[in-house]
C-alpha cells in the first residue's frame, strides 16, 4: 500500500487474496527453501523501487519459510503415491500394430477390459506409436487394466509343457477354445477334456468358466497351440478281464 503524497508505503503479506482489491501491488510468490519457482505481479501504480521490491520479496521468502516449516511438522516429505482411492490418470505408449488387437472387433476386447476392471480407457494413434490412456478412481484397478493391456501388446511366451488357467472363450462340437494368456487362445479338444469319452462338449464346459490345462504343444501346420486337461486327471486303473469260470 501506498501514499504517494507522502511518500509513505507498506508490504503487507496476505494469502486471502485481499490484496487483489485492496493494494496497490500484488505479487504472489512462491517456491521452496531453496528458492523461487514462480512469481506473478499486478501492480496500479506507475512503477516500483528496487527498494519496495527487494523488501517484498525478502518478506514473502520470510512467509514462505514459515508456511513450509509449518507442513514439515506434518509431513516431512511428499507421499510416494496417492492415496489408493485417489482418482488418476495413466498413459503409456504401445506398437501401433497391436491396436486392434486390444479394442478386439467391434470393441469387444476393450470393453470387456473396461467393465471387469471398472476403469475408462482411450488408445489412439499419435505419431507412429498406440497412445493408450487409463483412468479410474481407484489404483488397484488401473494396475489390473494396464495389465491387460500390456499383456495384449506385449505377449508373454507361452511355455510348452507348463500348466495354466484360464477363462474358455468359445465352445465348439470338437471342443473348446481356452484363454491361455489375454489376448493368446489356445484348442482344448474334446478328446482332451478327460479320459473318459465325451460325446457332447458343452455338457462338460460353459463359455466364461475357468479351467486348469496343461500346455502340450503347437499343431505343426497350423502353429496353433495344443492344450490338454486330462493329462492333469489321474488316469483311471485299467480293469482286469474277469476269470472265466
Amino acid at each position: 500500500i501506498t501514499d504517494e503524497e507522502a511518500g509513505k508505503y507498506a508490504v503487507l503479506s496476505d494469502i486471502l487474496g485481499d490484496e487483489d482489491h485492496l493494494g496497490d501491488m500484488d505479487f504472489k510468490v512462491t517456491g521452496t527453501s531453496k528458492g523461487i519457482t514462480a512469481c506473478q505481479m499486478d501492480i496500479k501504480v506507475k512503477g516500483l523501487s528496487m527498494k519496495v521490491l527487494t523488501e517484498a520479496l525478502n518478506q514473502a521468502k520470510d512467509g514462505r519459510e514459515h508456511i513450509l516449516g509449518e507442513i514439515l511438522k506434518v509431513i516431512d516429505a511428499p507421499a510416494d503415491d496417492y492415496k489408493e482411492h485417489a482418482p488418476r490418470i495413466i498413459s503409456f505408449t504401445v506398437p501401433t500394430d497391436s491396436i486392434g488387437a486390444i479394442i478386439g472387433p467391434g470393441g469387444k476386447i476393450i470393453q470387456e477390459i473396461q467393465a471387469e476392471t471398472e476403469t475408462n480407457i482411450s488408445i489412439d494413434e499419435v505419431d507412429g506409436k498406440g497412445v493408450v490412456e487409463i483412468s479410474s478412481a481407484n489404483k488397484a484397478a488401473i494396475d489390473a487394466a494396464e495389465k491387460r493391456v500390456k499383456d495384449i501388446a506385449f505377449p508373454p511366451q507361452i511355455d510348452i509343457g507348463a500348466v495354466y488357467e484360464g477363462k474358455i472363450k468359445t465352445v465348439v462340437p470338437y471342443g473348446a477354445f481356452v484363454e491361455i494368456l489375454p489376448g493368446q487362445d489356445g484348442l482344448l479338444h474334446i478328446s482332451e477334456y478327460d479320459w473318459k469319452r465325451v460325446e457332447n462338449s458343452s455338457d462338460v464346459f460353459k463359455e466364461g468358466e475357468l479351467i486348469k490345462f496343461k500346455v502340450t504343444g503347437k499343431d505343426p501346420k497350423t502353429g496353433k497351440v495344443k492344450l490338454s486337461r486330462k493329462v492333469l486327471i489321474p488316469r483311471p486303473e485299467r480293469k482286469e478281464n474277469a476269470p472265466q469260470g
